[in-house]
């Protein structure tokens, strides 16, 4: 429980702006009393203020999201000051309550972006917030309409200026796999034989015509559905999707990077919202080889159950289940929170124009590779991959599959899907999947290795 002296408040004076303001009201009015000239400056307050109803944070190495909840529509403003690192947000129409005040208690240390937050009243009708920052940022400051369980929202996303290179990390993680290869590698050869050996290298390209031959790492992106925001389907016990799939690929992420040519990049290692094309784009920066989005069915009725794979759709869904869930799927944005303002509409109408029959063949491929080792654990909804138009698989030149892994809103199949010896199985038999399907389509060289 964090300690009292935690909270901190601001009373910020009023600027030299509103302090002329009320100089120049002073030689002009006779007034009666103080209280009399404050309301004199200051917009009367509302008949009802708004208040605010929740905070929340979000904390990722990506970007951290501040989401205040609040009943109905606020105006804010904000800036940045540097040296120290600050952002100063006035949020206009409410008054300082204790819900707002335990934001400052909600900033954990180990938060990438955010040092602490200050949370005082500035002046009648105005609250401020400002933001100590560990590095510089680049803020996305939005509103967002009610949907579902959530009233309005006032977002704060706070970018860093200078963000982490995907491809660098996934370099890293390469090289450091190959340090420890070598570094367990026997002794002895490494003493016999120190010059070149053109004879030992001829056994190697022999052995390879054997095997398949690797040329170069492969690598899968891994998208746990959902996450910060949106909390995805939420099963009668209780368990949400978002944590559930996350579970899931962390434990899929592990068996892979087990592998000696195969590493991981994951649209999400926490607790975090990601947008549907951020997830496209993060697989193609790192120009993934599959990707593979992670989630956990929900049906109005209990009795639904079984595992189904989806890939992507040039001529509409192959059922119309398949196009509600779609549909319920894509509408993700909404319920995690996009900024509309800075949302690439025009990204997701190239995406679908660029999507080619070759890569949903690919997608076709993989998905019944996976599918089949599914059903070797769980009940499969249906035997074949299904297809529908869902945007988080519109990467033109990957191949990419959706899971459902099990209907969270069957209470057998949350538990299963809760269970870590079930989750463990499912992503064996992910992995099995994805082998046999690079057994059968080996990856293509591409232009420069990393």
């Amino acid at each position: 429980m964090p300690r009292p002296t935690e909270f901190r408040t601001e009373s910020v004076a009023p600027d030299s702006a509103v302090d002329h303001v009320i100089k120049s009201r002073k030689r002009r009015t006779v007034l009666q009393a103080g209280a009399t000239l404050l309301l004199s400056v200051f917009s009367p307050l509302p008949a009802h203020a708004a208040r605010i109803l929740a905070v929340r944070v979000w904390p990722a190495e990506d970007y951290t999201r501040v989401t205040l909840e609040n009943d109905t529509v606020l105006k804010v403003s904000h800036f940045l000051v540097k040296d120290p690192e600050r952002m100063v947000v006035d949020i206009e129409g409410i008054e300082l309550n204790p819900t707002l005040k335990e934001l400052v208690a909600k900033i954990q240390p180990n938060d990438p972006y955010i040092r602490q937050v200050r949370v005082g009243q500035n002046r009648p009708n105005v609250v401020r917030l400002v933001f100590d920052l560990k590095e510089a940022i680049d803020p996305q400051v939005f509103t967002l309409d009610p949907i579902g369980n959530y009233r309005h929202r006032l977002v704060f996303d706070l970018y860093p200026v200078n963000p982490p290179d995907p491809i660098a990390a996934l370099i890293a993680k390469s090289n450091a796999k190959e340090a420890v290869a070598e570094s367990r590698a026997p002794i002895v050869e490494n003493r016999t034989e120190i010059k070149p050996r053109p004879i030992e290298t001829a056994k190697v390209e022999q052995r390879d015509e054997a095997q398949p031959q690797l040329t170069r790492m492969i690598t899968i992106a891994l998208d746990p559905g959902h996450g910060g925001e949106d909390p995805g389907a939420v099963g009668r016990g209780g368990s949400r999707e978002k944590d559930v799939v996350l579970a899931i690929a962390r434990r899929l992420k592990g068996k892979i990077e087990e592998q000696a040519n195969m590493r991981v990049m994951m649209t999400r290692d926490a607790d975090f919202f990601v947008p549907l094309h951020v997830r496209v784009q993060k697989a193609r920066k790192v120009q993934a080889d599959l990707f593979v989005s992670i989630h956990a069915d929900a049906w109005i009725e209990p009795t639904a159950r079984g595992a189904s794979v989806f890939a992507l759709s040039e001529n509409g869904a192959s059922s119309t289940a398949a196009k509600w869930l779609a549909n319920k799927e894509n509408a993700a944005d909404l319920i995690g929170g996009v900024n509309i303002k800075r949302h690439d509409k025009q990204l997701a109408s190239v995406l679908l124009d660029l999507s080619t029959t070759a890569q949903i063949n690919d997608s076709l491929k993989l998905g019944k590779s996976v599918l089949t080792e599914i059903g070797g654990i769980n009940r499969l909804h249906k035997a074949h991959v299904e297809q529908a138009g869902f945007a988080v698989l519109k990467a033109p030149d990957i191949p990419s599959i959706l899971i459902e892994t099990a209907f969270i809103s069957n209470p057998e199949e949350e538990a299963k899907l809760t269970d870590e010896a079930y989750q463990d199985q499912l992503a064996d038999a992910v992995l099995k999947g994805i082998k046999k399907y690079f057994a059968k389509n080996p990856p293509l060289a591409k232009s420069k290795l990393m």
